[in-house]
């Protein structure tokens, strides 16, 4: 069963009970930190912790089978399609966000404003900060960070694929200094959006307009940060020298990921900032 050719099937693995009880941990501490309960910050903590020593003891356990020259063939495949209906989950994700950001400013606003039904003399101006605002405030502007950010996304995905092929044709420096670069990239994206929302004018309680637009860039920017975590375990398993140019899908999971908060970000700066 251990050709390149079977399926391989892991021995059982304490792994998965241990993130239940990380996640259980995190669950009951986050309650109780709403229930102003002095152990809430202190379970909470704890379940991080556990699930850190989860994450890296699982992944670990993966990379020394792939290592090992288990995870070829069909698993190999398996682990792709898997990726895909992963991206596309995410995918889904956002689009429910893109959806409410459609529904309200199209649908919703105008036939609020047609109807009268929130509080007299409501013209459904967008973008509307909630009651007692009759008329549209200023939005965030597309111009300034929002296109610095934008650019530097771009120059991103172009460092991650520069890296790649790197990876193929064998250059190591190139796959590290690729590597690299777009992880300081990431970065530089999250602090320029964290100064971006220390400055906005208004908050996630601004309406509609406010609450889209922070779940939206926000849940994105979590997502930049996942995919940097990503990158980053990336660049430690290439200077192990874990990947050839044969044989590198973790490299290349890591990558899809990215090229997909790209695209993400792009459709971000056009619906949210631009138009």
């Amino acid at each position: 069963m251990d050709t390149p050719s079977a399926y391989y099937q892991p021995p059982p693995s304490r792994w998965p009970i241990v993130g239940s009880l990380a996640l259980l941990a995190l669950a009951s501490g986050f309650v109780l930190f709403l229930a102003k309960s002095n152990a809430g910050p202190y379970l909470m903590a704890a379940g991080g912790l556990l699930l850190i020593a989860m994450l890296a003891g699982w992944f670990g356990a993966v990379i020394r089978e792939s290592l090992a020259g288990k995870l070829e063939g069909q698993v190999d495949g398996s682990f792709r399609w898997g990726m895909v209906w992963f991206i596309f989950s995410e995918v889904m994700f956002f689009a429910g966000f893109f959806g409410a950001l459609f529904y309200a400013r199209v649908i919703s606003v105008p036939e609020l404003a047609d109807a009268q039904l929130l509080w007299p003399g409501y013209a459904g101006g967008w973008p509307t900060a909630g009651p007692g605002i009759k008329e549209a405030f200023t939005p965030m502007p597309g111009s300034g960070i929002p296109a610095v950010n934008t650019l530097i996304l771009l120059s991103s995905g172009v460092t991650v694929t520069w890296a790649h092929w790197g990876l193929q044709s064998g250059r190591r420096w190139q796959i590290i200094l690729g590597l690299a670069l777009t992880i300081l990239l990431g970065a530089t994206f999250l602090g320029l959006q964290a100064h971006e929302y220390m400055e906005a004018a208004f908050s996630i309680r601004t309406g509609i307009y406010g609450a889209t637009f922070f779940m939206l860039t926000g849940f994105h920017g979590l997502h930049v940060t996942l995919g940097a975590i990503m990158l980053s375990v990336i660049l430690g398993r290439v200077l192990a020298g874990h990947f050839s140019a044969d044989s590198h899908f973790g490299f290349e999971a890591a990558a899809w990921y990215w090229h997909f908060v790209d695209v993400v970000w792009l459709m971000l700066f056009v619906f949210v900032y631009w138009l």
